[in-house]
């Protein structure tokens, strides 16, 4: 196996599983607040394993230290804004806003490091814009999930803003092996939480633990180890093109597993997102020259499909 194949199958598999994570949120039926903390508790533990066994341990710096806490106060509240999304505005509807986060990181760019936005890529960023403009005017009816919409928008896109922070504090910690990283950072989700995580009401059952398990265990130390490791053997493109993976996992564990399906319009918001998200990885291209791709890609994909 090439290691661009095998690249592409650890990064496919990781975002997959990300994909699902809405899923297994919902199914403990705990405050947003206490499945993070939980999931910080086994997350630190297999990544701690993953560390031993690869042979990562190092001391950091005080200023590696200092960053990585940073980043991990940024990325745990950000778990607690998407997760809480979940439950008011869906998985599907919180992960395609949260999709958001490319543009986010695109703005903290050319505030702190003086990057330039051209045109093209100010028009991905209106297009992904009207994409979540339709996503939140149409609003589903009142049983469609468990209370206030515009809320659970509203905490889908602080939750992407606070990535884009910790990905911008990643960008100065690239001395670091990941998983380090992400074990300093579940470490300071778990003193963080632990005053405000509600340990009298614990699960009574193994059948109520194994969603916390799996999110610390399989979304947590897996996928983080199963990302990092896709990344070090794909180029960017391909890297970006797999993470897409994640929003389309998403809205189809949503509508199959858990019933929620989208409106049309909903289906054209996430659409333009992910496309105007897509524009970013391909290069200096206008939407309207990626709508013709896109068209003739479709129409080969329909051919393929009669001739099969």
């Amino acid at each position: 196996m090439s290691p661009t194949t095998r690249g592409a199958l650890e990064m496919g598999s990781a975002m997959s599983l990300l994909g699902s994570i809405g899923y297994f949120v919902l199914l403990s039926g705990l405050a947003p607040l206490d499945v993070v903390f939980w999931r910080c508790g086994f997350g630190l533990l297999t990544l701690a394993l993953i560390c031993t066994v690869l042979g990562l341990w190092r001391r950091p710096s005080a200023r590696e230290l200092g960053l990585a806490v940073l980043g991990g106060v940024a990325i745990v509240l950000n778990w607690v804004l998407l997760f809480g999304a979940y439950g008011r505005a869906s998985v599907a509807v919180a992960t395609a806003v949260y999709n958001l986060q490319p543009f986010l990181l695109m703005g903290l760019g050319v505030v702190f490091f003086g990057e330039r936005l051209s045109v093209a890529r100010l028009a991905w960023v209106a297009l992904a814009f009207a994409g979540m403009v339709l996503i939140v005017q149409a609003r589903p009816s009142a049983g469609y999930v468990g209370g206030n919409f515009g809320l659970g928008v509203a905490m889908a896109l602080g939750a992407a803003a606070l990535w884009a922070v910790a990905a911008v504090v990643a960008k100065r910690l690239s001395g670091m092996p990941a998983p380090l990283i992400a074990m300093i950072q579940v470490a300071v989700g778990l003193l963080m939480l632990a005053p405000f995580a509600d340990l009298g009401h614990l699960p009574q059952t193994a059948l109520g633990w194994m969603p916390l398990v799996v999110l610390g265990v399989v979304h947590t130390g897996l996928m983080y180890a199963l990302m990092y490791a896709g990344v070090q053997r794909l180029p960017t493109a391909l890297q970006g093109g797999l993470s897409f993976l994640y929003p389309v996992v998403a809205i189809l564990v949503d509508w199959l597993a858990l019933g929620h399906e989208l409106a049309p319009l909903q289906w054209l918001g996430a659409a333009a997102i992910l496309l105007g998200a897509a524009g970013l990885f391909v290069g200096p291209v206008s939407p309207a020259e990626m709508g013709r791709v896109v068209a003739r890609r479709a129409a080969g994909t329909t051919a393929n499909r009669k001739l099969g």
